[in-house]
């Protein structure tokens, strides 16, 4: 509330009563079918058929998921959800299974380090192969993998300068979290907390050893296993006595070991770490090596030139990486083996050698489970759209039965919102109108969440074959609703002229208008699809499965799912508010005002609003006893559109006058 002090205006936001109700999405579609690769028991979003092709793979000649999810984005849609189906083996003998590889590593005494399986189950992991190099940025501890498909020379994704070290930015999980073709599991050995994890700085070479002078160039930093930088001077080696001087590289070692294992552990703490206490340096033909005493992935030992460059011995040695020297930490053991000539790339799920000193521990072999018995895995997979509010349109492309489309149409109609309608293909055999009467005379249970398209039709082989390929008319009809709903909206029929069928070569039917005529009327209600001279390949047909006269066209159904789904989600707001009349005026208001944007975009049957719909929320539609039991009734009815499905025009003669 505003507290006025002073003469003046006072002006402060209040909330609106006016809470406008979104129009609902009603084009995303649901494909649902057998893929070459993908996820499985899971519902995934796609926005394009490219997007397909790198999740589920490309086209197959037992499935026409493929086909139909691209001619859907080719006729119109732009939205789609993908569900892969694969069989299942009751004795787990053949159930599907991820193709995969486990690495050695690389320790003298090498054990497994990491497994790389394909991203999705199925025999198109068995086809790829991994290539293991060095990396580019620091090759003694970081690794390089590049993923190629079996016969090609060019990767199909690459990951670099890879690190084993858990806590590094580039750790190996960490690199490889997004991939469309593998993913990597490291394994937990003794290696990684074994004698071979050890950090190292190695010089590059013997050069200007032994040294020459003791007085100025005996200076320089180290930082083991990542504790800060410390300062050494090779002269206290000598002022102490632990060497004579400091001409010989023998001399020099003992010098570098001495100080940090008697001079910096103690410095470092009260009780020295083995880092420190175990630390070696030794020489052999003029290269030094510095080992921490550790024995951890997280081991290493770092060199650096001194804060007095004119005393840096490190060039003389050769040590540190800005010298060309090696510096390792106790991951990098961890790492699998490079490829080289004799062995360019592992195969992944298939590699003839495996096992003791072979850079391959062992592989798994990728398989697509066993062939479907029965339609019920489709069905099944239906339930992995539950949770997927948005979808609008689900179709199961090229399975055709009539206990499969009752079961569909069973589920669109059974959804928490019966928010959804299915585009059902008859089987792509028939080739007479009694075959089709037949089929939909067995769908049980009828409904009107679903609508029947025949014939299939023909395109163009996406496998480069010469003749067209047959192909089932859900994908193109799942597109051409989206259209629809895109350019006129979802009362208008997705059916007619307007509704042309694009990337299609021809029907594999072509029927008469006597033909259509035992199909389009009750009990039948198929949708066909026509070629006409003047208008191509065209949608003629838009009524539902259902027999009930008050449901028979697909956009009076489609309609009402958009307007249950759009009501529901736009007064979301009203639960525990006042059950009162405050609430009952501020739903009407809100309702209304959501018919009265479809009014004026002509969604309804009707001159006026009074005609067209009613919001009806007051004392008669809710009760004491409705308001004692926290329920609040809304009352919305509509007179729906629909279409013109038979032009009738009356001719006559008109009698002569004479003149």
């Amino acid at each position: 509330m505003v507290t006025p002090t002073y003469p003046g205006v006072y002006v402060r936001e209040v909330p609106s009563s006016s809470r406008p109700i979104t129009i609902a999405s009603t084009s995303t579609a649901a494909f649902v079918g057998i893929a070459t690769k993908g996820p499985i028991d899971e519902a995934v979003r796609i926005f394009s058929f490219s997007d397909f092709e790198k999740l589920y793979g490309a086209y197959r000649a037992d499935s026409f998921l493929a086909h139909s999810v691209f001619q859907y984005f080719n006729n119109g849609g732009s939205v789609a959800y993908i569900v892969r189906v694969v069989g299942s083996d009751p004795t787990n003998t053949n159930n599907p299974a991820n193709a995969s590889m486990t690495l050695m590593d690389r320790g003298s005494n090498a054990q497994s380090t990491i497994t790389i399986e394909a991203a999705s189950p199925g025999i198109w992991g068995n086809a790829l192969e991994i290539e293991i190099t060095a990396g580019t940025s620091d090759p003694a501890n970081e690794f390089n993998l590049n993923v190629y498909e079996e016969g090609s020379n060019r990767p199909v994704e690459t990951f670099e300068n890879i690190n084993m070290l858990s806590t590094a930015s580039n750790y190996i999980t960490n690199v490889i979290s997004n991939s469309n073709y593998i993913s990597v599991t490291v394994l937990a050995n003794s290696n990684s907390t074994g004698v071979d994890a050890i950090g190292t700085s190695v010089a590059a070479g013997a050069a200007n050893l032994p040294v020459d002078d003791p007085v100025n160039e005996v200076q320089m930093r180290i930082n083991i296993d990542n504790d800060g930088f410390q300062d050494i001077d090779l002269n206290v080696a000598v002022t102490d006595g632990t060497v004579t001087d400091l001409s010989t590289a023998a001399n020099v070692v003992t010098a570098l070991q001495h100080i940090v294992r008697d001079l910096l552990s103690k410095n470092h703490s009260t009780t020295p770490d083995a880092a420190y206490d175990n630390f070696s340096a030794v020489e052999s033909s003029g290269i030094i090596t510095l080992r921490s005493g550790s024995n951890t992935p997280f081991s290493s030992v770092v060199v650096a030139e001194p804060s007095d460059r004119a005393r840096d011995i490190t060039g003389y040695l050769r040590l540190g990486r800005l010298n060309g020297g090696m510096e390792t930490i106790g991951a990098a053991v961890l790492r699998p083996i490079n490829n080289t000539s004799a062995l360019p790339r592992y195969l992944l799920g298939d590699h003839a050698d495996v096992g003791g000193t072979n850079p391959v521990a062992s592989v798994t072999r990728g398989s697509d489970g066993p062939a479907l018995a029965n339609d019920q895995p489709y069905i099944d997979a239906l339930n992995r759209l539950d949770n997927k509010d948005d979808v609008s349109i689900i179709t199961i492309p090229g399975v055709s039965s009539p206990s499969l489309v009752g079961d569909a149409m069973n589920y669109c109609e059974n959804r928490n919102l019966s928010d959804c309608f299915f585009i059902g293909d008859l089987p792509e055999i028939y080739d007479e109108v009694g075959e089709a009467q037949a089929f939909v005379g067995g769908i049980s249970p009828k409904n009107s969440y679903g609508a029947m398209y025949w014939p299939w039709l023909r395109m163009n082989d996406p496998l480069g074959g010469s003749e067209p390929i047959v192909v089932p008319p859900s994908g193109f009809v799942a597109g051409l609703y989206a259209k629809t709903d895109a350019k006129r909206g979802v009362w208008k029929a997705p059916a007619g002229t307007s509704a042309g069928v694009a990337g299609a070569n021809g029907v594999t039917v072509n029927l008469t208008n006597v033909q259509q005529g035992l199909l389009n009327p009750t009990p039948y209600h198929v949708n066909v699809i026509r070629e006409f001279p003047a208008a191509g390949r065209v949608i003629w047909g838009a009524r539902t499965i259902t027999s009930d006269a008050s449901w028979n066209f697909v956009p009076v159904r489609r309609m009402a799912i958009l307007i249950r789904v759009s009501i529901y989600n736009g007064i979301q707001w009203a639960v525990f508010e006042p059950n009162d009349v405050g609430l009952w005026s501020q739903l009407r208001l809100n309702i209304t005002a959501f018919m009265m944007t479809l009014f004026r975009r002509g969604a309804f049957q009707g001159a006026t609003p009074s005609e067209a719909f009613f919001v009806k929320v007051d004392s008669e539609t809710t009760t004491q006893a409705d308001i004692d039991a926290g329920i609040v009734n809304i009352r919305v009815g509509f007179a729906p559109l629909k279409p013109a499905e038979f032009a009738v025009v009356l001719l006559s003669q008109k009698a002569g006058q004479a003149g």
